[in-house]
């Protein structure tokens, strides 16, 4: 017998797209299919050329007009965050996929490197004298580097400020990185951007290219919840009743999510918005509260001892790796080389 392998998670969140739509939420289901897909993409939860279902389907699964979900995917196709392939399908969009001339470059790169190594092997010359010999030549043609100045922008400024800490123990001696909001960089570009490079959440990325001054590089970054955070669900009593409190209401079904997925022992929580009217009293009628970030203040209406669990994200090390750190190397190379051929 051919054991299953477990589905990845953004098969999972596509498997139980239609069924997390709540209709007991205080939110139109348009809304909260939009932040399913939308913060799913931000939270790592939809990877880059993941498939999505057709309107039809969706449609059909959850139970909402096909016009629905026609508008949602428009909105989303407008913001750059998923793009349709004629005869093809939709697909969550990959704002960092090398263009066709980059390519054609490494390939033909690749095919000169596998020539020269063939040429040394009939010399009688090992790879690794190959490759050091290779090392040597850009060490001696590589011209200085500078320092990279790098702007997290985030919804929260002290959130925001955990995601810049977070980013920079990736960075060079010499490089830094800045936090700041949505709203304060407006007061930024209206002088002089003051930063090489802009890192944000993988949704806002679109958004803020159309912001900034043109041929700023804008890296999008996905999310995952803080290892503290899914440790911290995990050991909430099976018997609690549990209260959750997001701050935007397109946010709320797959917060809910989010939470059931490392409390499967606990029994249907119940979700507020902080703005919602009656907020004080469920407060009161819930023995475990679970905010999001950005809700810190409702913990001044919370009994001090009582356990509450900020719903914390953190960059995804693999993103910054994988995404940023290439971002910021092609950055550097660039700015090199124009100081270099400079007068």
């Amino acid at each position: 017998m051919v054991s299953q392998q477990p589905e990845a998670p953004s098969a999972n969140m596509l498997a139980n797209l239609a069924g997390s739509l709540d209709r007991a939420l205080p939110v139109p289901l348009g809304t909260q299919l939009r932040g399913l897909i939308e913060f799913g993409i931000a939270l790592g939860e939809l990877s880059p050329g993941q498939r999505l279902p057709s309107v039809r389907e969706l449609a059909g699964r959850a139970n909402v007009a096909p016009m629905t979900v026609a508008t949602v995917y428009t909105e989303l196709r407008l913001s750059g965050l998923i793009e349709t392939k004629p005869g093809a399908g939709t697909y969550v969009a990959d704002g960092h996929r090398s263009d066709g001339l980059r390519s054609t470059a490494m390939r033909t790169l690749q095919r000169r490197v596998d020539r020269l190594l063939r040429e040394a092997e009939a010399l009688g010359l090992a790879p690794s004298l190959v490759a050091s010999l290779v090392n040597a030549r850009v060490a001696r043609s590589r011209p200085a580097s500078r320092a990279l100045r790098l702007v997290m922008v985030g919804n929260f400024l002290d959130t925001t400020q955990k995601y810049a800490d977070r980013i920079s123990t990736y960075l060079k001696a010499g490089d830094s990185i800045t936090a700041t909001t949505l709203e304060a960089l407006q007061q930024v570009t209206d002088g002089a951007f003051p930063y090489d490079i802009c890192v944000t959440l993988a949704h806002r990325r679109g958004e803020l290219e159309n912001r900034l001054p043109a041929g700023v590089p804008v890296v999008g970054l996905s999310f995952i919840p803080a290892e503290e955070t899914r440790a911290l669900l995990a050991s909430i009593d099976p018997l609690a009743r549990v209260g959750i409190v997001s701050v935007y209401p397109e946010f709320m079904a797959l917060m809910k999510l989010g939470v059931l997925r490392f409390t499967p022992h606990v029994a249907n929580p119940e979700l507020r918005l902080m703005t919602a009217p009656d907020l004080q009293s469920f407060l009161a009628g819930v023995g475990v509260l679970v905010y999001a970030s950005g809700a810190g203040e409702i913990l001044r209406h919370w009994p001090v001892g009582q356990q509450a669990i900020e719903f914390r994200y953190v960059p995804d090390p693999h993103a910054i790796e994988q995404t940023l750190i290439p971002a910021i190397e092609r950055l550097r190379s660039q700015t090199a080389f124009q100081k270099e051929r400079s007068p």
